[in-house]
């Protein structure tokens, strides 16, 4: 997979910022939202032209005649712009007034058919394309559009996460599930990263927390909805902050190092590694006598004719454990969380034991 996108970065590597309104909603307030962020040294903008809306009668984008706005825009202004296209026309008619960055949206990269589409009308391109995680929490298809993209020869790729939707309730609008990017930034390592802070939150009180976070895991960027009057914006007006937060943002967030030269830093580095690789052992080792214990029970359940699936053991299992886990000052869904996975392993063996023993008959 191609895996840069350089005409973005600047120069000294520090993370790149896209910043703009939700949707470009007149010439005015595109052209003011433009002029308050060049101010403040952001050199891409964001702007929704065509906007993918969950329920109609609802604002869904000037469409193309805002794509004049931003030509006649950039003439006045060093600046690049950052669209959504979720059509091959799209991408047509983006190209054709000069729109410097695209970007895949998450309800788009859901369908590969369209993905591939897109892929197509841009062969032969060279232009920055980001894609965003698909709505639903799964890696594969956020890989299968970036790799089609790939295979069409785009040449400048880039993933953002904006969240992921999720039926349990959560103070963000899409629950960041930090492990799905961290897990593609560790198959795809040189794969610029960028987050969306203002489709995690959802609430503009949450963005400054979550844009650290990102930083903190070592982002590339950060992609951040701005108007200049986010209360009276068309669309996600409760998400968008106004130029002089962005300010006061950027002047808060800490850009960490990836790694140090200290050779005490590194030295201790070391010694604490060494102390979790030794607990991860004891770890693997307590699981798999756990495990063992799986299999026991399962033949003993076999040979009794009870079923696998035991549903009162399961919520005891959950209240109990969680319990002991805010006993020892731990998460109780971090607990709860790993919990599933490990019925879900027992479950699979003793299925493969009752599934043998039948077999053998």
């Amino acid at each position: 997979m191609r895996e840069r996108i350089e005409t973005l970065w600047k120069k000294d590597k520090s993370p790149l910022m896209i910043a703009g309104p939700c949707s470009a909603e007149s010439e005015e307030q595109l052209r003011l939202s433009t002029q308050l962020l060049s101010e403040i040294g952001v050199k891409v903008i964001r702007a929704g032209i065509w906007k993918p809306r969950t329920r109609p009668n609802t604002f869904e984008g000037i469409g193309s005649p805002a794509l004049q706005w931003i030509k006649d825009i950039k003439k006045d202004f060093d600046v690049q712009f950052a669209i959504e296209v979720a059509t091959a026309q799209h991408v047509e008619l983006a190209l054709e007034y000069g729109v410097d960055v695209l970007w895949i949206g998450a309800r788009t990269t859901v369908n590969p058919f369209t993905v591939q589409e897109i892929a197509d009308s841009l062969k032969g391109v060279d232009i920055p394309v980001l894609v965003k995680n698909p709505i639903n929490p799964d890696l594969a298809l956020w890989l299968g559009a970036l790799e089609r993209l790939s295979n069409a020869g785009i040449s400048k790729l880039g993933a953002i996460h904006r969240g992921f939707s999720s039926h349990r309730k959560s103070k963000y609008r899409n629950e960041p599930l930090w492990q799905i990017p961290i897990e593609l930034k560790r198959l795809h390592p040189d794969l610029p990263l960028i987050g969306d802070p203002s489709h995690i939150a959802g609430e503009r009180g949450l963005i400054e927390a979550v844009s650290q976070k990102a930083l903190d895991v070592n982002y590339d960027g950060l992609m951040i909805e701005v108007h200049p009057n986010p209360d009276k914006a068309l669309s996600d007006a409760k998400q968008q902050i106004t130029p002089a937060t962005l300010e006061r943002l950027l002047g808060t967030l800490q850009v960490r190092s990836a790694t140090s030269d200290n050779a005490l830093f590194l030295s201790k580095l070391e010694q604490l590694r060494d102390k979790i690789d030794e607990v991860d052992q004891e770890l693997i080792q307590v699981l798999r006598n756990r495990m063992d214990l799986v299999d026991e029970l399962g033949v003993y359940k076999k040979e009794n004719n009870v079923s696998i699936f035991q549903l009162n053991r399961w919520k005891d299992i959950m209240q109990s454990r969680g319990k002991w886990a805010e006993d020892a000052q731990l998460r109780r869904e971090f607990i709860e969380d790993i919990y599933k996975i490990i019925h879900e392993e027992s479950i699979k063996k003793q299925t493969s034991i009752s599934e043998a023993s039948t077999t053998s008959k």
